[in-house]
């Protein structure tokens, strides 16, 4: 059964609504994923300053960029697992002053090869910190906000990500690139230190006795369960699938802009950082949505309808805007399917913690993010560019919906096999 809010939280002795308490520790933990982008991200802005001091290559800036993907890549499901099994806040405040100091260090470096180093740190932070920050931010809150929860978490992601590219290269082009740096390393540093303060372990949620029992005398079938239960290996699936068209999306909307509509480079960034912050939307409003519709009956299986309606409309508004001519008509179909194309994020990681045991959410959602990175973060932009090298950016857009046709087939799938497995014992609904 899904477990409740706990009915009394306190803050340093003082009795406090659990909502109250809740909201803190969501805006504390929000705070540091915004850290978590903004440091990684702030790379972005100062490339040009990076490539006219140190004289490197295009492929080298690159790698800087690219050792913080490969090491969250790599490391997201093994230190998540750490987190569950040895404590989620004292391994966020820890992930939080690592990248927060690597940072600075990137502020500090001399040479590429001393950035190359902070950089690997500051992915070595950053790896597990957005499945383990949203397993915090869900136990506070109830069974019935974890769509809204998710979606606004997740979102945090893109606008960190905005505000790490334009925040920097405004502090870059003020100050020097170094200082950039300095500037995101504080930020983060400061969230770190006051974090612990108010979030404690023994503050958080904790299992039903129940399902403490249950997890304490098969810990290793609750884990195994992440990897075999059909329903939630579908739901992985369909969510990676789906993530394929935001990423492509974001990689391309700039190029699509300036040889479209002969925006300059300049302009056509700040229109796609519109776009991206539309998508954020979404997944926030959608994320409450889902949740106002499957109030009365979480593990009905809704939020997973709601998954497909999401993907559906995404796909008919992006096919519809890219068959258009370029327009302000086309310009509004492409804003309507950036706000949904990510709208799926809230309901499915609602839909998996409710799949899997509350020890090891954490764990979950890293393997759901794991997926979304190698079924659609990873490949998006990639298999877009290669399509667009034979037919054309356009052209290579118009086809990218069909991702959003498989998305929905998957969770077509998942919401069978719920239904047929709903009357037994936990086979679906995970004790979370």
């Amino acid at each position: 059964m899904p477990q409740r809010d706990n009915p009394a939280l306190s803050l340093n002795g003082e009795s406090l609504p659990p909502r109250t308490y809740a909201w803190m520790v969501f805006a504390l933990t929000f705070a540091l994923l915004l850290s978590d982008y903004m440091s990684r991200q702030v790379l972005n802005a100062v490339f040009p300053l990076l490539k006219m001091e140190w004289g490197v290559s295009d492929a080298k800036l690159g790698g800087l960029s690219s050792v913080v993907a490969l090491t969250v890549g790599l490391l997201t499901l093994p230190l998540s697992l750490l987190a569950d099994r040895y404590g989620r806040i004292r391994c966020l405040v820890t992930m939080a002053l690592l990248w927060s100091l690597a940072t600075l260090a990137c502020g500090f470096a001399r040479t590429y090869e001393e950035m190359l180093i902070a950089r690997f740190f500051v992915g070595l932070g950053e790896a597990a910190y957005g499945a383990v920050g949203l397993a915090v931010a869900l136990s506070v809150f109830p069974v019935h906000m974890r769509a809204t929860i998710t979606g606004a978490f997740m979102a945090g992601g893109l606008f960190g990500s905005v505000l790490g590219i334009a925040s920097g290269g405004a502090i870059a082009a003020h100050f020097g690139w170094r200082v950039a740096f300095y500037a995101m390393a504080a930020f983060g540093l400061v969230f770190a230190v006051i974090y612990p303060f108010v979030v404690r372990e023994r503050r958080m949620a904790r299992a039903p006795s129940g399902a403490s029992a249950r997890a304490a005398s098969g810990p290793t079938t609750s884990l195994r369960n992440l990897f075999t239960n059909p329903v939630l290996l579908c739901l992985y699936a369909a969510s990676g699938v789906q993530m394929f068209l935001p990423s492509a999306l974001m990689a391309w909307t700039p190029s699509y802009m300036v040889r479209y509509y002969g925006m300059q480079t300049a302009q056509a960034a700040s229109f796609a950082a519109i776009l991206v912050l539309c998508g954020g939307v979404g997944m926030v409003v959608l994320g409450i949505v889902s949740d106002r519709k499957s109030r009365a009956a979480p593990a009905s299986g809704q939020q997973v309808r709601l998954a497909m309606i999401y993907c559906a409309v995404s796909a008919v508004s992006l096919f519809i805007a890219f068959a258009l001519p370029p327009g302000p008509v086309q310009l509004g179909f492409i804003a309507l399917g950036f706000f949904f194309s990510a709208g799926m994020a809230g309901p499915t990681g609602s839909m998996v913690t409710q799949l899997s045991h509350v020890s090891f959410h954490a764990t979950a959602l890293a393997v759901l993010t794991l997926v979304n990175n190698i079924l659609g973060l990873a490949p998006g932009p990639f298999v877009t560019g290669v399509i667009a090298d034979h037919i054309g950016l356009r052209n290579a857009l118009l086809i990218m919906p069909v991702m959003g046709l498989m998305a929905i087939f998957l969770y077509r799938l998942a919401l069978s096999l719920w239904r047929q497995h709903s009357g037994k014992p936990h086979a679906i609904d995970g004790i979370a």
